[in-house]
């Protein structure tokens, strides 16, 4: 009975893995037919152009980034129009979705599944289920979720296709890498937020510099409830004291983005009928 049951238990995990594997490309096929990130902040344009092509619809990079509409950072402003600007530099997944539909003449259509506030799914099945099917995944993701100790923490967001799943990893372009699914399900399941360094805020505090009229005029309100004035001033506090302690290393802005997985398909199927059809994944 034991050798039995161990019979049962393999077979059962060897069906679990392989509803858990599936690969719109090969490694060496996403090696050749990757596109490498096309312009600043363009991880999400670049995203786009890959969806297309796997969909059979070949676009020019700068013809997806300017349906993208791509936004950049204001480097050059002062600090709070420069805040304001990395709040949602890049794209978010409704551009991505309106920047594919918009370059492929409403041949491919999007459609945004929320892993955040976390999500009753088991990702890599999920997402095996989908590319088996026909749909073309890209995961907005917070790159600075899950950064190891000692390590830098990622200046921004990301938006990567994913060519392929495999038990417990998930295979990505730009750049081209395979990731664990825990992993990859944490960068997936964040709240809006972004990290802005030290040293890019205190850069371009001036003496001249109004952070209320920022605040002010933001109708988010988020700006107030994460209080970024106040982490402002803390950290131009700990600049003018010198003090021992440990100094904050980032503050806390809003960000524009949404964690969570864009599917795509082409419009005139079945699978894409079914992808604006299917259900929010539950809440946890």
């Amino acid at each position: 009975m034991e050798a039995v049951c161990e019979q049962l238990n393999e077979e059962k995990e060897e069906e679990v893995e392989a509803d858990a594997a599936a690969m719109l490309w090969s490694i060496q096929e996403a090696l050749e037919r990757q596109t490498l990130q096309i312009g600043v902040s363009a991880c999400g344009a670049t995203a786009v152009v890959d969806v297309l092509k796997a969909l059979g619809v070949e676009v020019a990079p700068e013809e997806a980034d300017r349906c993208v509409q791509t936004r950049l950072r204001r480097n050059e402003s002062p600090l709070p129009d420069y805040m304001l600007s990395r709040s949602e530099a890049g794209a978010t997944h409704a551009q991505l979705i309106q920047g594919a539909q918009e370059a492929s003449d409403g041949k491919v259509i999007g459609r945004f599944f929320h892993l955040h506030p976390r999500r009753r799914i088991r990702l890599v099945p999920w997402l095996a289920r989908w590319i088996r099917k026909g749909a073309i995944p890209v995961a907005t993701m917070n790159m600075q979720q899950t950064v190891p100790d000692g390590e830098e923490v990622p200046d921004a967001w990301h938006h990567q296709l994913i060519f392929g799943v495999a038990p417990h990893a998930v295979f990505m372009t730009n750049p081209l890498d395979v990731v664990s699914e825990d992993e990859v399900h944490q960068r997936l399941c964040s709240d809006s937020v972004l990290l802005v360094r030290r040293e890019d805020v205190l850069q371009r505090v001036t003496s001249g510099c109004s952070l209320p009229d920022l605040f002010e005029s933001q109708t988010d309100q988020r700006w107030q409830t994460l209080d970024v004035e106040g982490q402002v001033r803390r950290m131009v506090l700990e600049e003018e004291q010198e003090q021992d302690h440990p100094k904050l290393a980032h503050i806390t802005i809003p960000a524009a983005y949404s964690s969570g997985i864009t599917l795509f398909a082409l419009q005139e199927s079945d699978l894409g009928r079914e992808l604006l059809e299917a259900p929010e994944l539950p809440l946890l």
